[in-house]
């Protein structure tokens, strides 16, 4: 449950995309309680419809998509605009995780990291740069992690894509200040969601333990970064852009 007012985000239209599970779906249900129509994207439609179905509120609406293609992307969210009137937001939380050794990882493994995550950014930051797409004074936030700002084991082609967007969003902050658009990612730790899920089942116990006591904090559960996510989309962010905000209990210290 949001910690925010009911009302903190009413009258808006968000678009969040990764909705079909972990934590685009937590985010879209908390941005519904907070009184925010939100338009929520994934591969999945039966899962897409799952999330409908919790979240508050009758005007939401899933619109299946595959983010690969940038081009694709800036057309369809350009599209989904001229439809459903200016977004008031968006949170790309959709993206592949990879855990794999250097030394192993091909051409298609890059390929399907960058297209669900790095193309799929630069599409939507591309379409929001076109004039009635976001609301002046809007929000974009980019789910990335802090694997692109610290070293891991096996993490040489996710830590590369995350960097990537990081540094889009830095640039892209400064091409929509004129418009008082906001672009931010947040860097996450990581997060109890299916990911780290299917993590845990090929890992060792020792491995796991030494991960989570990286974490001061332990590991973080989606509400800790839906709360972030929808308080960059709020107004009361309206000071904040190009910040790569770290929320990962305390990883980044150890």
């Amino acid at each position: 449950m949001s910690i925010f007012a009911t009302d903190a985000l009413k009258g808006k239209v968000f678009l969040v995309t990764g909705a079909s599970s972990g934590l685009g779906k937590v985010a879209a249900i908390m941005i519904a309680e907070c009184g925010g129509q939100v338009l929520v994207s994934g591969r999945n439609e039966s899962r897409l419809a799952a999330c409908i179905e919790a979240m508050k509120g009758t005007n939401h609406v899933a619109l299946p998509f595959e983010l690969s293609n940038a081009d694709e992307v800036a057309d369809w969210v350009k599209s989904i605009a001229v439809k459903y009137g200016s977004l008031s937001g968006i949170f790309h939380s959709a993206g592949l995780g990879l855990v794999l050794p250097a030394r192993m990882i091909k051409q298609s493994h890059l390929e399907s990291l960058l297209q669900s995550s790095l193309f799929a950014a630069f599409g939507i930051a591309r379409a929001s740069s076109s004039k009635g797409v976001i609301t002046d004074g809007g929000s974009i936030v980019f789910m990335s992690s802090v694997i692109g700002s610290r070293g891991q084991l096996g993490m040489t082609a996710y830590s590369a894509v995350k960097s990537g967007i990081d540094g889009m969003v830095r640039s892209l902050a400064c091409e929509l200040a004129p418009r008082k658009i906001r672009a931010n990612s947040i860097l996450a730790g990581a997060i109890e969601t299916e990911m780290i899920a299917e993590w845990r089942a090929i890992s060792a116990t020792a491995a796991i333990l030494e991960l989570q006591d990286r974490h001061l904090l332990g590991f973080g559960k989606p509400e800790d970064v839906a709360n972030t996510v929808l308080f960059l989309l709020s107004d009361a962010s309206r000071w904040i852009t190009g910040t790569n905000l770290v929320i990962d209990g305390g990883y980044m210290v150890r």
